[in-house]
């Protein structure tokens, strides 16, 4: 069996003549030819065009958090948008989802919605900088905070390009960002306590923020190293510089009160979206009641469509499911059966494997003894990794093409699931190691 089927073929060949690589995002582009194309989806599988069926681990990038086309979460959304999808004015639910977002989250005293993780992390960005008067931002290597050019650096690119570790080079990952922001921008290797201590020694007086996902989500999902957000907590506060946890993917995933529950660390902003709705278009950012009041006071922050409906009404559902069911426990339980059960696989074939992240959010680099960062990584074998990820495509379980992806559970997971899963892996393992 192929990787993806002859629908699959044909349609991207259609797209490319009115998409940029036939796709609405680069994430979503695997190549030419192997590029597959959805149809439907329904709790934790998938089908593509040629109507094949899968076990789905990417779940939109991270978004599904209790299944695809989820009844109660669909059923709200429908109630809601038949009374109006959008407005120029404030309405009762927004505010319900507000006050579930701030009783969840142990740092957010007031927050704000957006539409997208990306406009998240702009947002809190220009807030911290209005906060402090400061323009710079760090972020470290390998962390991904959305598409706008505040961030977007040092990303992807080939980690020599980044430099000397206790020197790096800021590398832009994309065409088109002014050379301008490069000096508004500070890079280190996550999880490297000293080269932090010695930057905020320097410049700590003239950064705004200090930005980091808990653990390197679009990186292998590489875990912080004991002490290390504690240590951003305290030099950020030393320094008066604003810490801002991007939960986009590990919020309402991993805790209920998502990363600043699981770790026990409190940011002066946190930013969300992914897990908040379930999938629907909907992202909030929030903190310290001090910082975020200045928002109207001379910050500017909106969107017209940062109350849509339709995203309001899918976080208000899948908040209040979280709250009240054991949802997260739940998946955490059968991510960590997963995770055991690969690397039991991983064990037992001799091959050295690091996994890494959480239960509900996972990824395993292959052929390394350990990582902690995205130059760590970068040595492990990906051949590997794809040869394994595309064989087990062929067999109907789906984790994303791009080993940088870490794999994503739902509630709708099930122990049957799991099961099919690894015993696909323990076959294709045995293969690829021939």
């Amino acid at each position: 069996m192929s990787l993806v089927g002859p629908k699959s073929q044909s349609l991207q060949k259609r797209a490319q003549n009115v998409l940029p690589l036939g796709v609405n995002s680069n994430f979503r582009y695997w190549g030419e030819g192997i590029t597959p194309y959805v149809d439907k989806a329904k709790g934790a599988h998938l089908w593509d065009v040629d109507g094949r069926r899968f076990i789905d681990y990417r779940m939109a990038f991270g978004p599904i958090i209790l299944g695809h086309a989820f009844d109660e979460v669909d059923a709200k959304v429908i109630e809601e948008i038949q009374r109006g999808a959008l407005f120029a004015m404030t309405g009762e639910l927004e505010v319900e989802v507000a006050e579930m977002i701030t009783a969840m989250c142990p740092a957010v005293e007031m927050v704000r919605m957006a539409c997208s993780g990306t406009e998240a992390t702009m947002h809190a960005i220009r807030v911290a900088r209005a906060y402090t008067g400061r323009d710079i931002i760090l972020k470290f290597e390998g962390n991904y905070h959305g598409f706008h050019d505040h961030t977007l650096w040092s990303t992807y690119a080939p980690t020599e390009s980044y430099g000397n570790a206790r020197s790096p080079i800021p590398v832009p990952a994309s065409s088109g960002i002014p050379k301008s922001m490069r000096e508004f921008i500070i890079t280190l290797p996550f999880n490297d306590a000293e080269g932090f201590q010695r930057v905020m020694r320097s410049y700590g007086d003239q950064i705004a923020a200090v930005i980091t996902e808990p653990c390197q989500g679009n990186c292998g999902a590489i875990d912080p190293q004991p002490g290390f957000l504690e240590l951003i907590r305290e030099e950020t506060k030393k320094h008066g510089t604003v810490f801002i946890l991007d939960e986009v993917k590990t919020g309402f995933r991993i805790a209920n009160g998502g990363a600043q529950e699981y770790h026990r660390i409190s940011p002066d902003l946190a930013t969300y979206a992914k897990a908040l709705g379930n999938g629907y278009p909907v992202a909030a950012f929030g903190g310290a009641r001090e910082i975020m009041s200045i928002i109207g006071h001379g910050v500017s922050q909106g969107g017209t469509y940062t109350n849509n409906k339709a995203g309001v009404a899918g976080a208000y559902a899948t908040l209040k499911l979280i709250q009240t069911q054991p949802i997260l426990k739940t998946i955490e339980q059968r991510g960590k059966r997963l995770m055991d059960g690969l690397k039991e696989i991983f064990e037992d074939n001799d091959i050295p494997a690091v996994f890494s992240g959480y239960p509900a959010m996972f990824s395993f680099a292959i052929g390394v003894e350990a990582v902690t960062c995205q130059r760590d990584w970068a040595k492990s074998d990906q051949d590997i990794y794809l040869a394994l990820v595309e064989k087990a495509i062929e067999r109907g379980v789906m984790p994303d093409h791009d080993a940088r992806e870490p794999w994503f559970l739902c509630y709708s997971h099930s122990d049957a699931d799991i099961d099919e899963t690894l015993n696909v892996y323990a076959e294709i393992v045995k293969e690829v190691k021939k």
